[in-house]
């Protein structure tokens, strides 16, 4: 593998990110005086001596033992703390040995693991400026349902889809699927094929309003825009399930000024009105359309 100077600067970075993860990490593990080791042992053997010396002393209070082996058991406390004292460096610098071999263990597994981590999690290809492009595009075209219009050519995108499409043949309980695949047509104005997926939307989730607005939508744009018949019905379908779905309150004062009800359609996008944010690109449309069917049914004598 060619090391371009794109690849070369990241490896440089890195190694001097790992040296200075190294110089914070080092210098705790290191800095273990064996001097504070030997005190904290010391201090810990006088410690149980003197709990197991008070114990004897008890005893002897108490008439346990007697005098003679309270004498020998304190003199074999005292043997004993003067060989845990004598030992103490030697386990110290045993210990301190360990300390060592750990940090300098840590030394060498935190760069090697940080390296390995990368070489199989990352992408290593993507260095290379040479092959960044291809080995994007390759992984986009393994996953159908990220479609990525940026970075994709539109015969990418089709294949993408088809492959969705496909798959939904072979699992065609799949809502969420099907969902993406009509939106996915939408995009592409295929209308037609939107509704068709829509359509079984709406039979694997019959209580979904977004879904009944959205088929009707699709029915309308692959009809000319036309709102009569079956979008209607999706439309009422929808306001049957969610009488306050925004969509379909619009697509309902739209169809009933296809049909010339404006008296409707002003009632409908009155509704729509109170649910839109105040300020909102939105609400300023809705009032022009409330204003210009007022405006166009005050001239023909409408209400």
């Amino acid at each position: 593998m060619v090391l371009t100077n794109t690849m070369l600067t990241f490896w440089i970075i890195a190694a001097l990110m790992i040296l200075l993860a190294l110089w914070f990490i080092l210098p705790a593990l290191l800095q273990k005086s064996t001097e504070n080791e030997e005190v904290e042992l010391r201090e810990a053997n006088v410690l149980v001596y003197r709990d197991q010396n008070r114990e004897l002393d008890a005893d002897l209070k108490n008439g346990l033992i007697g005098e003679e082996q309270y004498q020998q058991e304190k003199a074999e406390l005292e043997r004993r703390l003067l060989e845990d004292v004598a030992a103490s460096p030697d386990a110290s610098s045993s210990g301190a040995k360990r300390g060592n071999a750990f940090a300098y263990s840590v030394a060498l597994v935190v760069p090697l693991g940080a390296i390995v981590f990368y070489l199989i999690v990352g992408n290593p290809h993507g260095l290379n400026p040479a092959t960044a492009p291809a080995t994007t595009a390759a992984s986009a075209a393994d996953q159908p349902g990220q479609m990525s219009q940026g970075s994709m050519s539109p015969q990418q995108i089709a294949a993408n889809i088809d492959k969705l499409a496909d798959r939904l043949k072979q699992n065609p309980n799949d809502a969420q699927g099907w969902t993406m695949l009509a939106r996915s047509y939408m995009m592409q104005e295929r209308f037609s094929d939107a509704a068709s997926a829509y359509e079984k939307l709406t039979t694997l989730n019959a209580n979904d309003a977004d879904a009944w607005a959205d088929y009707a939508e699709a029915l309308a744009l692959a009809n000319g825009q036309n709102l009569a018949g079956k979008p209607s019905e999706a439309i009422n379908r929808a306001l049957q399930i969610n009488p306050k779905h925004q969509k379909a309150l619009d697509l309902s004062g739209s169809a009933a000024y296809q049909a010339g009800d404006y008296k409707k359609a002003i009632e409908q996008w009155q509704t729509l009105l109170k649910l839109l944010p105040p300020g909102s690109d939105e609400l300023k449309t809705v009032t022009d359309q409330i204003s210009r069917t007022k405006a166009l049914a005050a001239s023909k004598g409408s209400r």
